[in-house]
């Protein structure tokens, strides 16, 4: 990634700070993104966070069925199967 200029920001009274469109674009920032923020020798460095990938899968397989419903129904077939092969003794 190429260096970027430089540019002064103002720090508000609530310590926000606004990033320039240009950094904002170059890097590929969205409104609701999630940043990492950490101090490095006297600097604060903010990370664009990536995508949890647990966390994009989540609810994904909601409308597919049950897996404890599949489980239970293949016990139950395997406790007939094993009665009945007790009682065929």
């Amino acid at each position: 990634m190429g260096s970027l200029n430089s540019t002064i920001v103002t720090v508000s009274s609530k310590g926000w700070v606004v990033i320039p469109s240009l950094f904002r674009r170059q890097i590929g920032l969205k409104p609701g993104m999630k940043m990492v923020v950490t101090e490095a020798d006297g600097k604060i460095v903010f990370t664009p966070q990536l995508d949890d990938p647990v966390d994009k899968l989540y609810g994904k397989l909601a409308d597919g069925e049950s897996l404890t419903d599949s489980l239970l129904a293949a016990r139950a077939e395997d406790k007939k199967r094993e009665k009945a092969k007790i009682h065929s003794r």
